[in-house]
């Protein structure tokens, strides 16, 4: 089976938790061009991705990097978005002028637009119509396909059944899926569905933003945002076993501990979308298409997952 990897834009233009400047950008675009180069055939936004009047920055910097993409190589690659059912986008109509807006800023280039997250929980009406909305979007002639954020399984079912009567068949779903990932059980049963129903199935925050890369015996000291400082305080002791695992399996393969945490979800045949911001993460993490974790690695890491109590928040929006 042929690994893929995605690349994840949520830190470009996100200043809060990814600490994003404009001065950035270069960066991006040499992450953007390294990744092509290296045979990722994913990349996945969103139009709600920066921080306050930066909203949408992701999907403009992919969109400024494809301008100047050969088009073999814009043509190998899926750019994928998601669009937020934010509670004023409601009926048939409410994704019109944001599935535009993000057509536009992509520059016209968009293979899947997901629904960023369920309304399941609160208002289950909005997110039929919405789906409904890209299906007659898709029925006017725009050619992408549709996926899922964020969405439990039992909900699943019911949208596939929902589009089905529409003609339409899901093309991905993407959830927190991960060594340090919540509800792993619930998890699994989105991925058998998924399996069931051949459904491309996206892990997003396979690294548990950035924790599972800490090394077990260094003191951090690289800048990192406020929050993301409070965070791996908060997670150093409870995940110490984990990471000494995954640096042990690191140094017998000679690879990085980001490495190891993202084959064991290649391991089990998801789609890792990897956070990635510079050039030099693009080259370690490209290298996971070289090797494989052995069966009893992944054993031993599922162990100490499972020991591991404390594990990363849980989606709210997500549904049952």
């Amino acid at each position: 089976m042929k690994k893929r990897i995605g690349l994840g834009t949520w830190s470009w233009g996100n200043k809060l938790f990814w600490n994003y400047q404009s001065t950035n950008d270069e960066d991006l675009r040499e992450t953007y061009n390294e990744a092509l180069r290296r045979g990722f055939d994913l990349i996945d936004t969103a139009d709600s991705y920066g921080t306050g009047n930066l909203q949408g920055r992701s999907e403009f910097l992919i969109g400024k990097f494809l301008k100047n993409t050969p088009s073999a190589k814009k043509k190998r690659i899926q750019v994928a978005t998601k669009l937020a059912p934010y509670p004023w986008r409601i009926g048939k109509r409410g994704f019109n002028k944001p599935f535009l807006k993000s057509l536009e800023r992509l520059n016209n280039k968009l293979d899947i637009v997901q629904l960023h997250w369920s309304t399941a929980k609160y208002n289950p009406w909005q997110e039929l119509g919405l789906l409904n909305n890209l299906c007659d979007l898709k029925d006017e002639g725009f050619d992408f396909q549709i996926g899922l954020s964020n969405i439990g399984p039992k909900r699943l079912i019911k949208l596939i059944n929902f589009l089905a009567k529409r003609d339409q068949t899901l093309k991905s779903v993407q959830i927190q899926f991960s060594l340090l990932a919540p509800d792993l059980g619930k998890q699994y049963q989105v991925k058998k569905i998924c399996e069931e129903n051949n459904i491309d199935f996206f892990a997003y925050s396979p690294l548990s933003f950035g924790i599972l890369c800490i090394d077990p015996d260094k003191e951090e000291n690289k800048e990192k945002s406020l929050i993301r400082s409070v965070l791996f305080e908060n997670y150093k002791k409870s995940t110490y076993e984990l990471r000494r695992c995954l640096k042990r399996i690191a140094n017998q393969r000679s690879v990085s501990q980001a490495q190891v945490a993202i084959n064991w979800c290649c391991y089990q045949g998801a789609i890792p979308l990897v956070g990635m911001r510079k050039k030099s993460q693009v080259i370690d993490v490209s290298n996971v298409f070289k090797w494989n974790l052995n069966k009893n690695e992944f054993k031993v890491l599922q162990e100490l997952s499972k020991k591991c109590l404390k594990k990363m928040p849980k989606n709210p929006f997500s549904s049952i």
